[in-house]
């Protein structure tokens, strides 16, 4: 069977899809245009250029008082010893010189009942890549994580023996990078368990496996070797793998977690994170959380959309938010134009050096 990515460009913006090493998009007449994204409302995309659609529309009326979000527990997930289970039935792609997995083949067998929190059938069903509480996301590879990973070939950001934690990892490229980047302890986090199951260990396991380029290094994003169809083979857990950990739940209690847990813990360097300043009912619990795991003199990298319309986060409001917080300095680093204005942003304690 052939899988292919659908990838969809929003007529609101315009987009390259394919810069950054993506399957080539095929002409398609209006029609099929039409149909195509009449179809992406009712599956999630493995790589998303546009907004998050939030919710249902009763969700999207509710006032924030009136939402009743039933936030998930930590958990922390082991590597399996067996490395090819964990990749066994994978389908990877390659983009910025990283392997990742086929999400559209991993949807399939979710549906197939390997999901056992349901999430890819509820976002069908609902047609939304949001759901409060339940799922948030993490299918797709949304496009500032790429605008993020530019950023680190050119400020030249270094991983060399820091501690690192993916925030709202997903499909976990950015974490895979700082792993490569020779980083100490690289630690990924997504709310939803399937996600960090299906998607986020397979794709550093297959990244670990499979030493590609150094990412970040080439500043064009274009694809390094071909995709696999199936991942080689490994004889041992790689030495690398070893300094990962891999946790669900929302923030919050995955903070609890690791400063609860009998493994040592030491608060992290540099915190990474795209495309998780979507919802303002959600910057409390994201502000606490940086303010509690980064290292008095750690630097937070955050790449979102300016503005996401119908769900009504971004930049300028979290930015604001931050502000009136008076606990970080924020400032703007860089600012992508191309379609939906796009930033990253450095945040650092307003008393660190």
């Amino acid at each position: 069977m052939d899988f292919r990515f659908n990838f969809l460009i929003d007529e609101n913006e315009n987009n390259e899809p394919d810069a950054h090493g993506k399957t080539d998009l095929q002409p398609r007449s209006p029609q099929d245009k039409q149909e195509s994204m009449k179809k992406s409302k009712q599956t999630a995309d493995p790589v998303a250029d546009s907004s998050p659609q939030l919710g249902t529309d009763k969700q999207r009326d509710e006032t924030p008082s009136e939402k009743k979000f039933c936030f998930k527990a930590a958990k922390e997930h082991d590597i399996p010893e067996d490395l090819d289970k964990t990749l066994e039935n994978k389908v990877m792609e390659t983009a910025s010189g990283l392997y990742y997995v086929n999400t559209s083949v991993v949807e399939m067998t979710c549906l197939g009942g390997a999901d056992r929190e349901g999430i890819v059938s509820q976002s069908v069903s609902s047609r939304s890549d949001l759901i409060p509480g339940v799922y948030e996301g993490g299918l797709k590879i949304w496009e500032c994580t790429f605008d993020l990973i530019d950023y680190f070939s050119e400020a030249e950001i270094q991983f060399t023996n820091k501690t690192v934690l993916d925030l709202g990892c997903g499909a976990g490229l950015l974490g895979i990078v700082a792993l490569r980047g020779k980083a100490e302890k690289v630690h990924f986090q997504d709310y939803n368990s399937t996600v960090i199951d299906e998607i986020t260990v397979p794709n550093a396991v297959a990244n670990c496996i499979n030493k590609g380029n150094r990412t970040g290094s080439g500043g064009d994003g274009k694809n390094s070797k071909p995709p696999l169809k199936r991942p080689k083979k490994a004889e041992r857990l790689p030495d690398v793998l070893t300094k990962c950990r891999f946790f669900s739940g929302e923030w919050s209690e995955v903070s609890q977690l690791l400063f609860t847990s009998n493994k040592p813990f030491s608060k992290y360097d540099i915190i990474l994170t795209s495309e998780t300043i979507y919802n303002p009912d959600y910057y409390s619990a994201l502000h606490d959380t940086l303010a509690q795991l980064l290292d008095k003199s750690g630097r937070v990298y955050l790449a979102s959309k300016a503005h996401y319309f119908g769900v009504g986060g971004g930049i300028p409001l979290f930015e604001k938010f931050v502000v009136e917080r008076n606990v970080f300095r924020t400032s703007i680093v860089k600012t992508i134009d191309k379609g939906l204005q796009r930033c990253i942003m450095e945040m650092a304690f307003k008393d660190s050096s």
